[in-house]
């Protein structure tokens, strides 16, 4: 059992964070934890006791600095630990939140950080990993910043309309009604950022715009902010039609999880083949998630990884 005494209060670093998630941080470290007045008590293995000793010192450290930590704030520098990367824990900052006219948006991760740091810094990203881990969340909320602070002039999100098990002509109504399901989480994360009323408006006046990948094709997309969200269910044809049309003054984020193709033949995903031909581009940012990353529901982190334990074929 060991023992950390902070100066001044835990209360006073790990305000409204250690005590809600001590759960959470004890699922990580592998330890038990506990606060007593001004001690941080862990009890555990000991090579992991150790590791969080070092690990708490480490967040003291930073609070003392003038930080007000957060919860998203102690997973990353968990990570940076856990990647052997301390160094660079010694320089972090807590990010700057996102500030829209509903919330603010702050990333939950390391990957989650770099992913934002990406999309400020290049004008193509590609955002691969599992659902829940912020894709396109985070890339809905740097539109809305980047529409906002007028860097752009409007927003345009798109994804494939690809069937995942339904057919899509059973569907009732016409085209755009038939379409629009598949359009749906683009709006949930929309409206979940902004105001409802200050969306509308936006999507009525074109600023906003969200369409079916296929209306793209023809087009050149200047000064504008677009997110092409399912990339794994496009084809060759189609990522290099959208890979295209960007135009000056714009960026274009890509969002896949390659778990999930629901292409009948899957191998032919063209953001496989985008990230095969362009990786090695260095003004095209690719940021990779894992399940680590995923911020829904507890259990869908856990879901995630018996799938994957699952399909692991034996050697």
């Amino acid at each position: 059992m060991e023992k950390i005494t902070h100066p001044g209060t835990p209360g006073s670093v790990f305000s409204g964070v250690l005590d809600k998630n001590l759960r959470k941080l004890e699922g990580r470290l592998g330890v038990s934890l506990g606060v007593r007045g001004d001690q941080i008590i862990i009890d555990g293995d000991l090579k992991r006791v150790e590791f969080a000793r070092h690990y708490f010192e480490k967040v003291c450290e930073l609070a003392g600095k003038g930080y007000h930590l957060k919860e998203e704030d102690l997973l990353i520098a968990l990570d940076l630990l856990e990647e052997g990367t301390a160094s660079a824990l010694e320089g972090y900052a807590p990010s700057e939140p996102l500030n829209l006219s509903r919330k603010s948006v702050t990333p939950k991760s390391l990957n989650q950080k770099a992913y934002i740091q990406a999309i400020k810094n290049y004008d193509l990203v590609f955002g691969i990993g599992p659902a829940g881990t912020g894709k396109t969340y985070l890339a809905m909320a740097m539109a809305l910043t980047f529409l906002q602070n007028k860097v752009v002039t409007r927003i345009i999100l798109t994804r494939p309309a690809v069937e995942a098990g339904e057919k899509l002509g059973f569907l009732p109504g016409d085209l755009t009604q038939k379409i629009n399901p598949y359009l749906r989480p683009l709006y949930d994360a929309l409206f979940d950022l902004s105001q409802f009323d200050q969306a509308t408006r936006l999507i009525e006046k074109g600023i906003i715009e969200i369409a079916p990948l296929a209306f793209m094709r023809g087009r050149t997309l200047n000064s504008a902010f677009v997110i092409l969200d399912e990339a794994q269910n496009t084809t060759r044809e189609q990522m290099k039609m959208i890979l295209t049309r960007t135009g000056f003054d714009s960026k274009l984020i890509i969002t896949a999880d390659i778990t999930q193709i629901d292409l009948p033949e899957p191998r032919r995903s063209g953001v496989l083949q985008a990230i095969k031909i362009l990786s090695n581009i260095k003004e095209i940012g690719f940021c990779y998630f894992s399940d680590r990353d995923v911020v829904r529901h507890p259990l869908v982190q856990k879901i995630i990884k018996a799938y994957q334990k699952a399909e692991v074929k034996p050697a």
